[in-house]
């Protein structure tokens, strides 16, 4: 379906300017299975689509395009999931460092059950995996530990475990299918991982010495193909051994 709606563009190398096509023609293409959705580099403006940030255009199923590049600081999309730090906390509300230019606002009752008697009780320097419910270059981003229906789905704070930073493009890696590592990694270890958009990735095993090596796989796999990271996990799991 792709390859047919934007066959000069997918899977290319655009650039700030650059039409990439008409939402009509996209959304013919759709034949109302799926509404149209703009990720990070794309802008739509009187129907016209077109990108406003340099990298690699791309296509997730069911209809979202998106401009993949690897970019220094991260930029709030609305209804990304982020990986935040709690740094200071008020009577309404949690400001939280995003990565981002601006700190993010995660008022008190965006979490599943909460209300103004039963508050979550989170202090400055715990990590949360939110959602980015709004996210705009002129207003303050909020975020919501809920997926909008009230339910957590796995949002929430983040207990114990290890944080690292890595690329906003190797956070992008970690979230697609295509993309081995985790896979691999939990054929040797029991983790759990928590891939943020915004370049963070939580880590929480039971051995100290098995996060060290599997925050070190992540870090070293950005650049890898999937049969290099297979012989890189096994050489790992050789050495943790010995």
């Amino acid at each position: 379906m792709a390859d047919k709606v934007v066959p000069r563009f997918l899977n290319r190398v655009v650039m700030p300017g650059d039409i990439i096509g008409s939402v009509a023609d996209l959304e013919g293409k759709l034949e109302g299975k799926a509404n149209l959705k703009f990720g990070p580099g794309l802008r739509e403006e009187n129907g016209v689509i077109s990108a406003c940030k340099a990298g690699v255009l791309r296509h997730r199923k069911p209809a979202t395009y998106l401009i993949d590049s690897n970019q220094r600081r991260y930029v709030p999309v609305k209804e990304e999931r982020i990986i935040g730090i709690v740094t200071n906390r008020g009577s309404d509300s949690y400001k939280v460092d995003i990565g981002a230019a601006m700190s993010a606002c995660l008022p008190n009752l965006s979490f599943e059950g909460a209300t103004k008697k039963t508050k979550p009780n989170i202090q400055i320097g715990d990590i949360v995996y939110a959602r980015l419910c709004v996210a705009n270059k002129d207003m303050e981003p909020e975020l919501d530990c809920t997926d909008g229906s009230g339910k957590s789905t796995g949002l929430g704070p983040l207990s114990e475990g290890f944080m690292i930073t890595c690329s906003l493009g190797l956070s992008r890696k970690l979230l697609s299918k295509e993309f081995e590592l985790l896979e691999c990694l939990g054929n040797y270890f029991p983790f759990e991982c928590t891939a943020g958009m915004n370049g963070r990735v939580w880590i929480k095993s039971p051995s100290t010495t098995h996060t060290i090596a599997i925050a070190n796989a992540i870090t070293n796999s950005e650049y890898m193909t999937n049969n290099q990271i297979e012989t890189m996990v096994k050489q790992i799991v050789k050495g943790i051994q010995l």
